[in-house]
């Protein structure tokens, strides 16, 4: 944790910038000041202050870019845009280091070979996690969306997939891929398996840029 940590952290108290940067986050993409003004009812004004600094504790990569079509004199200079950052920001007090712990784990299990042990694992703790969730009324896509958007999955639909926009191992998936993201797959595997919605969907490596590489995949249209 830094000092930069607590600031970013602290920004998001007001609830103007909260609303501001949880705007910008759904959407996964590039957000334009009289958009994102627009969305949470603020001045564009007042959006552009905020969000500036967003971007200044960083929280929010900028980018400029037109919007319209139009080139050469009289197009207007670039539009001002806003998107999530790549960065990763924690606050422990007192200050506790689980991603170096994570890293260390990590390179532990790639060196000694065992990744299926914790696939294993992963898969027996997402079952246990699911059928918590399902209870005796039985677990719906809506739930686990629920619980997957707390867990930081950040979960949009795209057709008929369910995608996750969100890594929450993205750290540790930088360095470790096959571990994170394997760990990360069979604790989703077993989550659809403990909350009974197995039969219906599939958990895929399916990556994108800049997302969480699983998605769910409807099994009524799997390619």
């Amino acid at each position: 944790m830094t000092g930069s940590d607590l600031d970013a952290i602290g920004l998001l108290q007001d609830a103007a910038r909260r609303s501001l940067y949880a705007y910008v986050v759904a959407q996964g993409r590039e957000v334009s000041r009289n958009e994102a003004a627009e969305a949470v009812g603020l001045q564009r004004t007042l959006a552009a202050f905020h969000l500036d600094r967003l971007a200044t504790a960083g929280l929010l990569d900028v980018s400029y870019r037109r919007l319209s079509e139009r080139t050469g004199p009289g197009a207007g200079r670039p539009a001002k845009l806003y998107r999530r950052a790549a960065t990763d920001h924690t606050v422990s007090l007192p200050p506790r280091d689980y991603l170096l712990v994570g890293k260390i784990l990590a390179e532990a299990i790639e060196r000694s070979g065992a990744e299926e042990t914790l696939y294993g694992t992963a898969r027996e703790q997402g079952a246990a996690a699911g059928r918590a969730l399902a209870r005796s009324s039985g677990l719906t896509l809506d739930d686990l969306r629920r619980d997957l958007a707390e867990r930081g999955y950040e979960p949009y639909q795209d057709g008929s997939r369910l995608r996750l926009r969100n890594c929450p191992f993205h750290a540790v998936a930088q360095e470790f891929p096959v571990v994170a993201c394997g760990m990360n797959l069979a604790l989703l595997e077993g989550m659809l398996s403990g909350g009974g919605l197995d039969g219906a969907y599939v958990a895929r490596l399916d990556p994108r840029p800049g997302e969480c590489c699983v998605a769910l995949h409807s099994k009524n249209n799997v390619n």
